[in-house]
């Protein structure tokens, strides 16, 4: 697992590069940037698709993985949520 200043440091450089404004904390998205609600992900393995729809439940609409995405999860995106983006970091 990451270090907790190691992933804070993440989110927080990814909201910038996306030109967001951070905000975290349980149950928030990691970045907004108008209507967009961002959330980032710092992990070694692809996010799945059981991942990817918990995260669409809760409303984000930008999903950043350094790691990437599973191809079930791609497809899901593609065919049931295209207002979805789905961004893979470094």
């Amino acid at each position: 697992m990451a270090n907790p200043k190691r992933w804070q440091k993440h989110e927080k450089k990814t909201a910038k590069k996306h030109r967001g404004r951070h905000v975290g904390g349980p149950g928030q998205p990691d970045y907004t940037r108008g209507d967009v609600q961002g959330e980032v992900k710092l992990r070694q393995r692809p996010l799945t698709k059981t991942e990817v729809m918990a995260e669409c439940r809760k409303g984000r609409t930008e999903i950043v993985c350094n790691a990437g995405f599973s191809e079930s999860a791609i497809e899901y995106i593609n065919r049931y949520r295209p207002d979805v983006k789905l961004v893979r970091g470094r």
